[in-house]
């Protein structure tokens, strides 16, 4: 993940939340694609967070949806790889910390 401002003043400071069952986008942010910036990036009413590839990949799979197996089932399956489940916990993880996710 790449910051181009930092949400601190949005972000919960428990670091030993457990993830919600359904992950989704926190309602006060907005995921985009920016051609100008080749990136995906987060917007909020404060500023911007340019995401890298894999956490673009991960959060635009938040939909509230699907559970976080199936988000990593289906990241396995989109790249042809396994044993995600420990990155996309990570990323989930500090998507909370950060207050993106719910």
């Amino acid at each position: 993940m790449t910051s181009t401002t930092t949400p601190s003043s949005t972000a919960p400071s428990n670091p030993d939340m457990s993830l919600p069952a359904f992950p989704r986008l926190s309602k006060i942010y907005r995921m985009q694609y920016e051609e100008v910036q080749s990136a995906w990036v987060l917007l909020y009413p404060e500023g911007m967070v340019k995401l890298n590839q894999s956490a673009a990949e991960i959060l635009r799979r938040c939909n509230g949806e699907r559970t976080v197996a199936d988000i990593v089932a289906d990241l396995e399956l989109a790249f042809n790889t396994t044993a995600l489940a420990p990155q996309v916990n990570d990323m989930l993880q500090e998507g909370m910390r950060r207050g993106w996710i719910t």
